[in-house]
């Protein structure tokens, strides 16, 4: 199995390998034209998209800039709407619905580490490797998350779900809820 295989089944993988390594540095590339282009080139901006995401659906809108880790592993559905200095680490998928919007400073992570150091850190004679293991993240239609949220690896958000500004969502929230707090918390139902 390769790390890139190992890494999408949640297993724990070398980010240093090299197809990891080639697929970091494509993004890298990418991310950089995309974040320094004109906002009038509609075009360019969602060809450019196009070659990053997996999915980039009708009517998607990232405003610069954007950052993420490899990029291929994320889905976005239409007319979904992501502002400025979001933060995607796609180690694993994250698939986000269609009509969603993402405040300024959203941060989703698919990456996670062991919490014992010596599990976390191996160190041979040549190098140190840091272990690392990845879960998806999953958020439904019509969700909107307010700024500054984290989403941590694992998460499934429901559809029609507000997460209110600077939440830190560690567990699933469902569908119809508006959830916020540290850790985020379901406060009411929407319907």
């Amino acid at each position: 199995m390769t790390e890139k295989q190992k890494m999408l089944n949640g297993e724990d993988f070398d980010s240093r390998d090299p197809e990891l390594l080639k697929m970091y540095h494509q993004s890298r590339r990418l991310l950089k034209e995309y974040n320094q282009l004109d906002s009038k080139l509609l075009q360019e901006r969602n060809e450019i998209l196009n070659k990053l995401l997996a999915q980039n659906s009708s009517g998607v809108w990232i405003e610069a800039p954007f950052y993420c880790e490899y990029g291929e592993n994320i889905s976005i559905g239409e007319n979904t709407f992501i502002n400025s200095n979001c933060i995607f680490s796609d180690n694993n998928k994250i698939s986000i619905g269609k009509n969603v919007l993402i405040a300024p400073h959203v941060q989703i992570y698919t990456a996670q580490h062991p919490l014992n150091a010596e599990r976390r850190i191996i160190k041979d004679h040549m190098q140190t490797k840091y272990i690392t293991s990845a879960k998806p993240v999953s958020i439904g239609d019509h969700v909107w998350i307010g700024g500054g949220a984290i989403i941590l690896p694992g998460v499934t958000i429901g559809s029609n779900t507000t997460i209110g500004a600077g939440s830190i969502v560690t567990k699933d929230i469902p569908n119809d809820v508006l959830a916020f707090g540290n850790p985020c918390s379901i406060q009411k139902k929407l319907k």
